[in-house]
C-alpha cells in the first residue's frame, strides 16, 4: 500500500502487570482498526516484533447486543490467538485512556474469538474473569520427554496437564521454587516436543528467615539474566511462573492465559487456594506481578497493574 494511503490512528504501548515501566509485558495497541485487512493487521504485528500486538474494533453486532464495548483482535508475530491475557488487559487499559466509555458500571465487556471476556478495575489494577479452561492429562511418554529435556528428574514433577482456554499451554507443577529459578532451557530438545510450556511452584507458608532466602536467590535470578538490576520484591507472593516457547525459543515476561489456566488447574486439585499472586519473569530480566481473587460466583480474576510507555500514533 502506498504511503499516501495510509491512515494516522492512535497507538498505544501498554506494559502489563507492573507499575513499573519496562519490568512487565509489553502490548502494542492500535486504537481505531476500522477498516484493516487481516493481512494488514498481521503484517504490522510482524513488524512491532513484539509477543502480541492488538486491533480495537467496534463489536459485532451480536455481541454489542450482549453489552460489549469492543472488539479485540490479538496478532503475534506469526498468527492471530482466540484469547491472550496481557493484551486483554493492556487494550483495556488504553481504550479507556483513549475515552473509552463502558456500558456496564461495574465492567469492561471484551468480544474476542474466544468470546466475552469481563474486565474489571479492582484496587488500581484492571483484572480480567479467566475464560473458561479445557484440561486433560498429559501423555506419560510426552511428560518424560519434557521432563528429561527440562533437565529435571521425574521426582521434581508432582503434577501436570494440557491446559486451553484459548491458548495452549502444557502446566508442569514443579516441587520447589528453587527447582524452577535454577532451570535452563534445551530449546532444541524442547521444541521437538511441540509443547508450549507453563511451569510453576509453590512457595511454602514462610517465616522471615525463609523470605530472605527467597530474595536472595530471585536476585540470583534476575541477576542472571543480565538485563535488571534489582530484583522484584516478593514478599506477598506464593506462586513462582515461568512460560517457554520453545518453538520460538523464547522466554515470555509475564503471561495472562497461563497465570490464568494455572489458577484454574491448581486451585481445582487443591494445589493453592485463591486469592494468591504470582511472579513471573525473574529469569528474563522482569518484575511481573499476577494477582488471582475468587468473586462470590467462585469465578477467578487474573489482575495487574497496567502503564502507558509510548503514546502517539500510527499510519496504517
Amino acid at each position: 500500500m502506498p504511503a499516501s494511503a495510509l491512515r494516522s490512528r492512535p497507538l498505544m504501548t501498554v506494559d502489563v502487570f507492573t507499575a513499573v515501566p519496562y519490568q512487565g509485558n509489553p502490548v502494542a495497541v492500535v486504537l481505531d482498526a476500522a477498516g484493516l485487512s487481516d493481512a494488514q493487521m498481521q503484517q504490522f504485528a510482524r513488524w512491532t516484533n513484539l509477543s502480541e500486538t492488538t486491533f480495537v474494533l467496534p463489536p459485532s453486532a451480536e455481541a454489542a447486543a450482549q453489552g460489549a464495548d469492543y472488539r479485540l483482535r490479538i496478532f503475534t508475530p506469526r498468527g492471530e490467538l482466540a484469547f491472550a491475557g496481557h493484551p486483554t488487559l493492556g487494550s483495556c487499559h488504553a481504550w479507556l485512556a483513549h475515552g473509552g466509555q463502558p456500558h456496564s458500571s461495574s465492567h469492561v465487556l471484551q468480544e474476542c474469538e474466544q468470546g466475552l471476556v469481563q474486565i474489571a478495575r479492582r484496587d488500581q489494577r484492571l483484572a480480567f474473569c479467566a475464560p473458561a479452561l479445557q484440561r486433560q492429562p498429559v501423555d506419560p511418554a510426552l511428560l518424560a520427554q519434557v521432563t528429561a529435556a527440562l533437565g529435571l528428574e521425574p521426582a521434581q514433577v508432582l503434577a501436570a496437564q494440557q491446559l486451553y482456554n484459548g491458548s495452549p499451554w502444557m502446566g508442569v507443577l514443579l516441587d520447589d521454587p528453587d527447582t524452577l529459578l535454577a532451570l535452563e532451557p534445551d530449546w532444541p530438545r524442547l521444541a521437538a516436543t511441540g509443547q508450549k510450556l507453563g511451569l510453576a511452584a509453590r512457595y511454602p507458608q514462610e517465616d522471615a528467615g525463609a523470605l530472605i532466602g527467597r530474595s536472595s536467590r530471585e536476585a540470583r535470578a534476575f541477576a542472571g539474566s543480565r538485563v535488571g538490576e534489582t530484583a522484584p520484591a516478593a514478599a506477598s507472593v506464593q506462586l513462582e511462573v515461568r512460560g517457554l516457547v520453545p518453538s520460538q525459543a523464547m522466554e515470555d515476561p509475564v503471561t495472562g492465559s497461563l497465570n490464568a489456566a494455572l489458577a484454574q488447574w491448581l486451585t481445582a486439585e487443591g494445589w493453592l487456594q485463591a486469592p494468591y499472586t504470582a511472579n513471573q519473569g525473574v529469569c528474563v530480566g522482569r518484575a511481573g506481578e499476577i494477582a488471582i481473587a475468587p468473586d462470590a460466583t467462585g469465578a477467578l480474576w487474573v489482575g495487574g497493574h497496567t502503564v502507558t510507555c509510548v503514546q502517539g500514533q500510527v499510519l496504517l
